[in-house]
């Protein structure tokens, strides 16, 4: 079974660093593709980064130049690195798993539970 654990989120002020991680197990071998999600209350989940098995990066225009995403394929695990965060950045942060390469559209077959951003201002 395949299993998606977040971390690393929490609170920063505008202008501040977060480097979020997730671990994904269960899943056979590693070309899988992987994408960073995010979700503001009353707003829909919008794709933030994504990367396929053969580090292929795509990212959201909302946060180029801002935040980078990264895989360590031997320790099965998932990255996003942002900087200069804003305000707007504040949700839940997702990441997500599929063999399927769904870029930043929210389709992918395994999800985790999630990891909280707040920025404030």
């Amino acid at each position: 079974q395949v299993r998606l654990v977040e971390s690393g989120g929490g609170e920063v002020q505008a202008g501040g660093s977060l480097r979020l991680s997730c671990v994904a197990s269960g899943y056979p071998g590693t070309r899988y593709c992987m994408g960073w999600f995010r979700q503001a209350p009353g707003k829909g989940r919008e794709g933030v980064a994504a990367i396929t098995w053969y580090d292929m990066a795509t990212y959201a225009d909302s946060i180029l130049g801002r935040f980078t995403i990264s895989r360590d394929n031997a320790n099965n695990t998932l990255y996003l690195q942002m900087n200069s965060l804003k305000p707007e950045d504040t949700a839940m942060y997702y990441c997500a798993a599929d063999s399927i390469d769904w870029g930043l559209t929210p389709q992918y077959n395994y999800w985790g539970q999630g990891t909280q951003v707040t920025v404030s201002s």
